[in-house]
């Protein structure tokens, strides 16, 4: 079809529980695999390097952990891309800032293996077992879209797929990709009483609705396996602008893959016209501090 422009995206769906040594080389495994099966736009999870530390809000030896940006890992998933010519969005690394701070930060390289950008996690949750404010400063790079070689492509990260804002304000920025790397999994019954129903249903059904009012396309990739008191479900995707689920994982580790028609974007944000009709004149209390 005139004007069609198609990308296979894979999505790296892992465990990740070992040494960081191990888990990087797994995750490079996976992404060559991704890309010798044609993917030219490939994802790793949230926090690949290791077990998902935040699980306790004082670990003090999780800073020992962090690393700057560009750096050690970050030299590594550069010359991946490089070497499988692809679009490589680094899952994230635990960063320590040039400002002392830490972040939770994705980076994405182009085919060539230069750092596109980084994006640091916007939302930060406090939750039992998320205990992620206790390790990560609130993310101060705004929401980015970097324009790839494939598309232009917004790294959101775990937490912020709760926040529909953080999906508009990428897609108002030309984003015709959302992806989210994450980690999230279900917490034993003995440690919270589940009252919210199907956490994993409710957690694709969110990032499918940004796919549907947006008219972008949306994938979200988990690991998998079961660390402390959470077991993480997988349950990786990917849908179509049109919320059309093209691809979904179970609970073990596979790569997630989709072809991804980039023109369907435009064509669809034309004809359901929700950009244009929206009045931006309205949505003061959107940005006004949480009243109780």
């Amino acid at each position: 079809m005139p004007g069609t422009r198609t990308i296979q995206l894979a999505l790296v769906q892992m465990c990740c529980d070992s040494t960081p040594a191990d888990n990087l080389a797994r995750a490079l495994d996976h992404l060559a695999e991704a890309a010798r099966g044609g993917a030219k736009l490939v994802v790793l999870p949230e926090l690949f390097l290791g077990p998902y530390f935040c699980q306790r809000p004082d670990d003090r030896s999780a800073f020992d952990r962090a690393e700057t940006v560009p750096g050690p890992t970050t030299s590594v998933l550069a010359e991946a891309a490089r070497r499988h010519e692809i679009v490589l969005v680094g899952g994230s690394v635990y960063e320590k800032g040039a400002d002392g701070k830490f972040y939770n930060t994705a980076a994405v390289f182009n085919p060539d293996g230069s750092l596109v950008g980084v994006y640091r996690k916007t939302h930060i949750p406090e939750d039992i077992l998320y205990h992620e404010q206790h390790y990560f400063a609130p993310g101060d790079t705004g929401i980015r879209v970097f324009d790839t070689a494939v598309g232009k492509v917004a790294p959101l990260i775990c937490y912020d797929q709760w926040y529909p804002e953080a999906a508009r304000i990428a897609t108002l920025m030309g984003a015709e990709v959302i992806v989210y790397p994450t980690a999230i999994g279900v917490i034993d019954d003995d440690v919270e009483d589940n009252i919210t129903g199907d956490w994993e249903q409710m957690w694709r059904n969110a990032q499918i609705g940004h796919a549907a009012v947006n008219n972008v396309f949306v994938a979200g990739v988990n690991r998998v396996g079961r660390e402390g008191a959470i077991t993480f479900w997988g349950g990786s995707f990917i849908a179509s602008p049109a919320a059309s689920l093209l691809a979904k994982a179970g609970h073990g580790e596979e790569i997630v893959r989709a072809d991804c028609h980039l023109s369907r974007v435009k064509a669809l944000q034309d004809a359901w016209r929700f950009l244009p009709n929206r009045r931006p004149e309205m949505y003061g209390r959107l940005v006004q501090a949480l009243s109780r």
